[in-house]
């Protein structure tokens, strides 16, 4: 199938991808009354008292909102925020149909960070949830910071969280088929945007210990003198020993590599020159660092893509819908890297015995299993690590 030509032809003909239902009837004068004026007027009035209560009084706590500047819409780059509509309505058909949340759509035009931030803080008493989409970097690692200080809902930020945490799942379940430890082993990094980071935080977090980071001048290293303040906190925690150089001078030993970032960086010498039985993460999108035959003819064990069409495909839908699914069951006030770890092994989880494979280190999207599984996992863990308001799930 040509997805371009079809996909245009049925937006035309969809005319949008979502819309508004009514939950409740409508078909008699009570019926009215009782859904809006006069008696909407004491629902009002409780939640005057106590906005708590808007949890229990409308669809608040259901509701996530998606919401983008449209400066990094898929790999399509500044494309603008009514260009960036047609992903935000499919990500909002995905909550729906694998986390049964509801989300709409935000489309916001501004490339001002406060601007933006201001903006969500004044809707977001209207929402159980915040999820950014498509804000390039490094803004977009501002903007999350000053929502999560100054609201008391999540702020997921899905371009970082989300690929983190499918990374962090798939890479569990590879470490198991090569019986390495993620304390021993070495990862090379390629990307330094939104979900390179989110990653590379992630991991360390989860206790992974020797990491190298690159972007494309190479190595990421502490006395670099051209870096971002995101760059620079990261050379404080990463590249243990120091090292300079290119990409393919980090790789040679490494056991893993991660990409997020542009096609063709690797060729199959550069995977040769790697330890035995490397995994290889190449999740640029459409095209990756390196193709899975190439990699493989390098050597590599076990690779992974943001393909659809090659096996271990590293796909966020994986994550999100569980994650707020799990966030909004016990009204979290937000999302902490204990529940994302979580969320990650919950993923993990669902590949065991002869499933597990090189070929199949994270669950299939479709999988049943996957959202209530990852929601489950959060739930808990939020209600662990005390950011939960509720245990009634």
């Amino acid at each position: 199938m040509d997805y371009s030509t079809e996909s245009l032809r049925l937006h035309r003909e969809w005319k949008g991808k979502i819309e508004i239902h009514s939950r409740v009837p409508v078909r008699t004068k009570d019926d009215l009354s009782l859904a809006y004026t006069p008696g909407v007027a004491q629902a009002c009035k409780v939640i005057q008292k106590d906005k708590e209560e808007s949890y229990a009084l409308t669809r608040r706590g259901n509701l996530c909102a998606v919401i983008t500047d449209g400066t990094a819409v898929l790999g399509l780059g500044d494309i603008g925020p009514e260009a960036g509509m047609p992903v935000m309505e499919g990500k909002c058909v995905l909550f729906k149909e694998f986390g049964d949340v509801d989300a709409f759509p935000l489309c916001i035009s501004t490339k001002d960070p406060d601007e933006f931030t201001e903006t969500v803080v004044r809707l977001s008493g209207s929402f159980g949830g915040i999820n950014l989409e498509d804000i390039s970097a490094p803004r977009c690692f501002e903007i999350e910071k000053k929502l999560n200080e100054r609201l008391d809902i999540p702020v997921f930020h899905d371009d970082q969280h989300g690929t983190a945490i499918v990374t962090l799942a798939g890479l569990t379940n590879a470490l198991k088929l090569t019986g390495k430890k993620k304390e021993d082993v070495r990862i090379v990094t390629s990307g330094s945007g939104a979900a390179g980071v989110a990653i590379v935080r992630l991991l360390l977090h989860a206790g992974f210990k020797n990491i190298i980071m690159t972007d494309r001048k190479g190595t990421i290293y502490g006395n670099r003198d051209d870096l971002n303040p995101v760059k620079k906190e990261m050379a404080g925690i990463t590249n243990p020993e120091g090292l300079k150089g290119s990409l393919r001078d980090a790789l040679k030993g490494a056991d893993v590599f991660i990409g997020i970032s542009a096609p063709g960086l690797l060729d199959a010498e550069t995977v040769k020159s790697m330890e035995k039985a490397p995994v290889i993460f190449a999740c640029a999108n459409p095209e990756p660092e390196i193709y899975p035959d190439e990699a493989k003819a390098g050597g590599a064990f076990i690779v992974a893509t943001g393909r659809s069409d090659y096996p271990n495909q590293i796909n966020n839908v994986l994550a999100f819908p569980g994650v707020f699914r799990g966030a909004f069951d016990v009204r979290a006030r937000e999302i902490n890297e204990e529940m994302k770890i979580a969320a990650a092994a919950a993923l993990a989880g669902l590949v065991t015995g002869d499933d597990l494979s090189p070929d199949r280190i994270i669950p299939d999207p479709f999988d049943p299993r996957v959202g209530k599984a990852v929601a489950k996992a959060v739930s808990d863990a939020a209600i662990r690590t005390g950011v939960a308001k509720t245990s009634e799930m």
